[in-house]
């Protein structure tokens, strides 16, 4: 005898299933309500948040909601309510990325900000019962030499808060290689490589950041289902990808959801978060 097919009654609430909540930018996650607050404080114009279209239209967002976080008070806020909300999503561990130098001018060096999210993060984790890493980024169409310094920091918060490092911006004609020694230090100090691939670029962006960077995980990495022998790699590795279905169609990087590759992934034995 089988099992019959769950009932409407029987679907549990997502919100009850425990997840990890990975690939989530800080300050992409900032609360609608809190963006046109903080904008008004200090004389800002409220972005508008929807119709995104493209990654450049996306990116013009994402810098605008950095610019209105101008206190340690504003970036602390909104760490806290990223984790509130992860938290009465049912995750039972949040890890979001911050690209630091966003705030260098505003709240103060990469370990002033990185240690503002952190106390922040790991509070109100402690608050909601949850768990709470930071992942820092460098920037891929900023100086290699930057990067640099931030992984110094990630090294430095390693053991402390800071779980993993990460390379974001548009992969589109700025390769992984000026990153090595970047990823060569946060990867020393223990820290997971997660570094952006395959979304904006094919398959050989998802390639080389395992290859060059040593990726734990890939953020996104849809592409590299273009590809069945780098498929297989990935399948055997265990290597996690990132994906973001929803991003993925709001950036056009597929034309619909129906056609997205997250099933042809799935079939061929690659590990996902979602």
């Amino acid at each position: 005898m089988t099992d019959a097919p769950p009932v409407p009654g029987d679907v549990r609430d997502l919100a009850a299933l425990p997840k990890g909540h990975l690939h989530l930018h800080l300050e992409g996650a900032m609360r609608p309500e809190t963006l046109a607050e903080l904008a008004q404080r200090h004389g800002r114009a409220v972005p508008p948040t929807r119709g995104y279209g493209s990654f450049l239209a996306f990116v013009d967002l994402y810098v605008a909601a950095c610019a209105v976080l101008r206190t340690t008070e504003d970036l602390q806020r909104l760490t806290r309510e990223v984790v509130q909300d992860a938290a009465r999503d049912g995750a039972v561990w949040v890890e979001p990325s911050i690209y630091p130098v966003h705030h260098v001018g505003t709240i103060g060096p990469v370990e002033e900000v990185t240690a503002a999210v952190v106390t922040a993060g790991q509070e109100a984790a402690r608050e909601y019962g949850i768990g709470f890493g930071l992942m820092l980024a460098a920037n891929r169409t900023a100086d290699p030499a930057e990067a640099e310094r931030i992984a110094r920091v990630a090294a430095g918060w390693a053991g402390r808060g800071v779980v993993s490092f990460g390379l974001a911006d548009n992969e589109d004609g700025y390769p992984p290689e000026p990153f090595v020694e970047a990823f060569r230090i946060a990867r020393e100090a223990g820290l997971l490589a997660a570094p952006h691939a395959g979304e904006l670029a094919g398959p050989e962006s998802v390639a080389a950041a395992l290859t060059l960077l040593g990726a734990d995980r890939v953020q996104h990495g849809v592409r590299a289902v273009e590809d069945p022998e780098l498929l297989r790699r990935l399948a055997d590795a265990g290597t996690c990808l990132d994906v973001c279905p929803t991003s993925n169609l709001l950036l056009s990087v597929v034309p619909s959801l129906a056609e997205h590759p997250l099933p042809r992934l799935l079939a061929a034995g690659a590990e996902e978060q979602r």
